[in-house]
């Protein structure tokens, strides 16, 4: 079942925080063609509901499309801005972004799909898949029971989409904390930015393969064997270890990211005070003193966590990038 939309006096406060975020963003926007709340107003009023609707749908079926498609933004964000260039599918003569190796677990494509068919019956070669992809980002929070925002819209879509971007832009789930920092950095975001958007761990689920080192791969067992990350509570390193057995090939094995996974809340930061952070990127937070102070603050207010998380996420999705709008998002017009 859907987690239920919040209450009214909870949205209102976190409308305040989207507000004065949004009008710090929208101040800071620098080159492309500025977003604005208003975009489609007159072009396609009912485009945000129609949007809204198809996440709608797709959640009541599957409690993995939430993280699904948090997750699609930021990939696509974090290569060539947010241009839905994520989106587009591999040709005969390029392989895309989606195919690389980093985004092999990607999926929620068809939620992206089902919203776009929606609009462009609503009306014709008028809405951006980027900003489709935006605002499903930001329903995929709010209807699992985090902040919602006023998305600014104007987005273009991009004609590049390169397997090359995917293994230099987009940090792996062993990232150290000084290449997370790096990745971020590039895309002109900061440490807080950093700490605040792993946040987003908090929906979703995570496969053998991105944690099979930290529960085995360290040295220092027996007849050389590895051992568990001594940073793991022993007990949930066990439980780890159960879900994915040694030369394990089930193709759906893994471990959700944290014990509500399908709410979105601020357990993620207190399951990595307690040793329970599932990915080495995830413990990189707790290394470094300023981004562990963080991880302290939001673990003690989601209050805190959630008006942070939508002043991160307007940054994020602010780099804009003029391009086309694409009739399918899987093809380049």
């Amino acid at each position: 079942m859907a987690p239920q939309p919040h209450s009214g006096r909870r949205r209102s406060r976190w409308s305040c925080w989207a507000v004065r975020g949004l009008a710090i963003v929208l101040m800071s926007l620098t080159g492309g063609d500025a977003l604005s709340l208003d975009h489609y107003r007159q072009s396609c009023p009912k485009a945000e509901a129609a949007v809204t609707a198809a996440v709608k749908q797709a959640i009541a079926k599957d409690r993995t499309v939430p993280a699904g498609l948090l997750r699609l933004h930021f990939h696509d964000c974090f290569v060539r801005g947010c241009d839905g260039s994520v989106l587009l599918d591999s040709t005969s003569n390029n392989t895309a972004e989606k195919d690389g190796p980093p985004n092999a677990s990607l999926h929620a494509f068809f939620v992206v799909d089902n919203a776009k068919a929606a609009v462009e019956a609503l009306c014709p070669g008028v809405v951006s898949c980027a900003d489709i992809l935006a605002l499903a980002a930001r329903d995929a929070v709010a209807l699992s029971g985090g902040p919602s925002w006023a998305v600014p819209l104007g987005r273009g879509d991009g004609r590049v989409s390169l397997v090359s971007d995917t293994t230099s832009l987009l940090p792996g789930p062993g990232a150290t904390f000084d290449q997370l920092k790096q990745a971020f950095h590039a895309v002109g975001l900061s440490a807080k930015d950093l700490v605040v958007l792993s946040g987003g761990h908090t929906l979703g689920f995570a496969h053998c393969s991105s944690f099979e080192t930290r529960i085995r791969g360290f040295p220092g067992g027996s007849g050389g064997a590895g051992v568990a990350d001594p940073a793991l509570r022993p007990s949930f390193a066990a439980a780890l270890r159960r879900a994915c057995p040694a030369n394990n090939t089930a193709k759906g094995a893994g471990a959700w990211m944290d014990p509500t996974s399908a709410a979105f809340d601020n357990a993620y930061f207190k399951m990595l005070q307690t040793g329970r952070g599932l990915l080495a990127s995830d413990e990189a937070l707790l290394t470094h003193p300023k981004t562990r102070r963080m991880v302290a603050l939001y673990a003690a207010s989601q209050g805190k966590f959630f008006q942070a998380f939508v002043s991160s996420m307007l940054r994020m999705s602010a780099q804009n990038q003029p391009g086309e709008i694409r009739a399918n998002c899987r093809r380049h017009n």
